[in-house]
C-alpha cells in the first residue's frame, strides 16, 4: 500500500526546478578562452608586482606612508559619515546575503542551481587565497604601524590584501559573470569595478587600508573571477550530485509501507457428501476404483457433510460445564427434598 505524503516548501521548489529539467539555451556558460587567459596571466603578473613593490620598501610603500600622513579622513570629514556607511558594500556578511538572495531566485527562475553554486566557489577561493596571503604577509595597517617609511611586513598584521576590495570584487563581479547577454555582463563588470575601488578608497580614507592593500585586494578579486571557468566542470558535476541525492531521499521518503498480515494456509478441498443416486450408480460398477469409492462413501455416511478438517470429540468425552454453586436465591421457608420438615411454633388462638 502506498502512502501519500503532503508536500513541503523544498519540495515544491525543486518541482518548479524541474519544470525545465534542461538548461536554457540563451545562457551560456563562460569558457577559459585566449582572451580570458591573457587576463588571467596579466592580473597575476600585476599581483606579483605589487607584492614585490611593498617588500623591497619601494616608491609604492612611500606612497603609502605619505597617503596616510594627508589624512584624508580629516581634509574632507563632511563625507565621513556617507563613507562609513559605504564601506559596509564591502563587507563579506551583508553582501553574501544580498547576492545570495539574489541568485537564488535566478536559480529558481532558470531551473539550476549553477548561479548558487558558483557563487559559493568563488566566495570559497576568495576565503582560501585572501586569507592565506593576509595570514602569510602579516602586514600592520596604518594605525598600527611601528616605523615610518617601512613596509611593516611579517609583524603579524592582516591587512595585505584589503579583504574588503577583493570581497567586492568578487561578490558584484559574480553578477557580471552570470549575466545572460554580453551586453548586461559589460554594464555590470563596469558597475562592480567602480564600487570595488570606490570601497577600497574608502578603506583608505578611513585609515584602515594601505594604498596598496587596496590594489592588491582589486587584483586579488579579479583573478577568482578569472580563474571561474576552470571550475566549470566541477559545478555541473556537484550540481548534478545534488540532485540525484535528492531523487534517492525522495524515493525513500516516497517509498511503500508494508502491512503485516497473518499466514494463510492451504486451503483444504471439501469433497460433497454422496446422494443415494450416487450410491446405486456406484453400487451397480464392477471396477476396483468404484469399489473403494463405495467404501469409502460407506465409512464416512455416519459424519456430517462439509465438515472443517481437524481432531473432532463426541459429546460424550466432553466434559461438562456444571455451575458454580446454586442460581436460585436462598429461601429460608422451603423444605429441601428427602429431609425431615422442621418443627414450626404452635400459636394458640
Amino acid at each position: 500500500m502506498r502512502t501519500e505524503r503532503k508536500l513541503t516548501r523544498l519540495d515544491r521548489v525543486f518541482a518548479r526546478l524541474d519544470r525545465e529539467p534542461e538548461r536554457p539555451a540563451h545562457i551560456d556558460v563562460p569558457r577559459m578562452t585566449r582572451h580570458r587567459i591573457v587576463l588571467f596571466a596579466s592580473t597575476l603578473a600585476f599581483y606579483g608586482a605589487i607584492v614585490w613593490a611593498v617588500v623591497i620598501t619601494s616608491w609604492l610603500v612611500r606612497l603609502d606612508w605619505q597617503v596616510m600622513f594627508f589624512r584624508p579622513y580629516q581634509q574632507w570629514a563632511e563625507i565621513h559619515a556617507f563613507v562609513d556607511y559605504y564601506v559596509v558594500v564591502g563587507q563579506r556578511g551583508p553582501t553574501a546575503v544580498m547576492v545570495a538572495a539574489w541568485l537564488g531566485w535566478r536559480s529558481w527562475r532558470q531551473h539550476t542551481l549553477r548561479p548558487l553554486l558558483a557563487l559559493g566557489v568563488s566566495l570559497l577561493l576568495l576565503n582560501i587565497t585572501v586569507g592565506a596571503a593576509k595570514l602569510g604577509m602579516g602586514r600592520l595597517g596604518p594605525h598600527y604601524a611601528t616605523s615610518i617609511g617601512s613596509n611593516e611586513m611579517w609583524l603579524g598584521g592582516d591587512i595585505f590584501p584589503s579583504g574588503h576590495t577583493a570581497n567586492a570584487v568578487v561578490t558584484w563581479g559574480i553578477l557580471a559573470y552570470l549575466a545572460s547577454t554580453p551586453r548586461a555582463r559589460r554594464w555590470l563588470s563596469a558597475l562592480s569595478a567602480v564600487t570595488s575601488l570606490g570601497v577600497g578608497m574608502s578603506t583608505v580614507y578611513l585609515g584602515t587600508h594601505w594604498l596598496s592593500d587596496v590594489l592588491l585586494g582589486w587584483a586579488a578579486g579579479l583573478l577568482i573571477l578569472l580563474a571561474l571557468p576552470w571550475f566549470e566542470p566541477l559545478i555541473a558535476r556537484s550540481e548534478a550530485r545534488i540532485f540525484e541525492v535528492r531523487e534517492r531521499w525522495r524515493e525513500r521518503r516516497a517509498g511503500t509501507v508494508a502491512v503485516p498480515t497473518a499466514p494463510v494456509e492451504a486451503p483444504v478441498p471439501l469433497k460433497p457428501r454422496p446422494t443415494p443416486a450416487d450410491n446405486e450408480a456406484a453400487a451397480r460398477d464392477t471396477s476396483p476404483a468404484a469399489r473403494d469409492t463405495t467404501a469409502a462413501a460407506r465409512s464416512t455416511r455416519g459424519t456430517p457433510g462439509y465438515m472443517a478438517p481437524g481432531p473432532h470429540t463426541t459429546r460424550a468425552e466432553r466434559t461438562p460445564v456444571t455451575p458454580a454453586g446454586s442460581r436460585r436465591p436462598p429461601h429460608t421457608d422451603r423444605i429441601t427434598r428427602g429431609g425431615a420438615p422442621s418443627a414450626r411454633p404452635l400459636t394458640g388462638g
